[in-house]
């Protein structure tokens, strides 16, 4: 009788490792401290997504990629989700959004030297704005008389242009622009103010292709993974970790 029930233990025992380490195919983009091959835990967003994802049957497999490839590659169903996305009408058509789970405040920076006082974002009309290619700020832009919109791939070069000259403001994520700065520019980080306009807040979704399959089932179980781990608490430690990695910006 023992050696029929073992071998039945045993099998009932690989089957629920076999669920729990189903590879997830998850594509992020370098965007420090959110996410990147060089950050401890490979960032601030995909740490969270590890953790969450530890208390599901998944197990996340994840390739840090060029921005729009990684976006086109998982619209396409080549992966099957985005680990940290902002959300926007137009990728909802192709992508499945999950629960927010990082809230992120953006921000206007200026130079100092620049003694204008601006409060609405209406005040940037005929001026030069540093963006990021194909984020989702939640702002329109369309809505601001003659602004001009200069693109960058990364926040770095768009603050080197706010320097030079070459634009007048720069948006940007608070946590990366905090980051960026004294990493990366600390003697000159004074040359920089923060502009006191109002912004809405985005938040970071995990994304899954709708020509996925197991879309809807992967983007529930995250949810209620992330529903549970939001409720207890367990997430805030990460995210004040890294908070105070770096000094805030005036």
């Amino acid at each position: 009788m023992l050696r029929i029930i073992l071998p039945i233990v045993l099998a009932v025992s690989v089957c629920s490792s076999a669920r729990a380490e189903q590879a997830l195919r998850l594509q992020a983009s370098t965007s420090p401290p959110y996410a990147g091959a060089a950050l401890p835990d490979e960032g601030l967003a995909l740490e969270l997504v590890k953790y969450i994802y530890a208390d599901t049957d998944y197990k996340p497999v994840i390739t840090i990629e060029n921005w729009a490839r990684a976006v086109e590659g998982t619209r396409m169903g080549v992966y099957d989700a985005l680990a940290s996305v902002w959300y926007s009408k137009d990728r909802d058509k192709d992508l499945l959004f999950s629960e927010p789970y990082l809230r992120s405040e953006l921000l206007i920076l200026k130079l100092r030297s620049n003694p204008r006082v601006y409060t609405t974002l209406q005040d940037l009309s005929g001026s030069r704005l540093g963006v990021r290619t194909d984020y989702a700020y939640g702002v329109d832009f369309n809505a601001i008389p003659d602004l001009e919109l200069v693109q960058e791939d990364q926040l770095v070069p768009n603050l080197l242009n706010l320097l030079d000259g070459n634009v007048d403001f720069v948006i940007a994520d608070q946590r990366t622009a905090a980051m960026q700065l004294h990493e990366l520019l600390a003697d000159k980080i004074t040359q920089f103010a923060v502009v006191k306009i109002p912004l809405p807040a985005v938040e970071r979704h995990v994304a899954a292709s709708r020509s996925w399959p197991g879309h809807e089932k992967m983007i529930a179980e995250f949810n209620r993974a992330l529903s549970a781990l939001q409720k207890s608490g367990a997430l805030q430690p990460i995210i004040r970790k890294w908070d105070e990695r770096y000094g805030g910006i005036e």
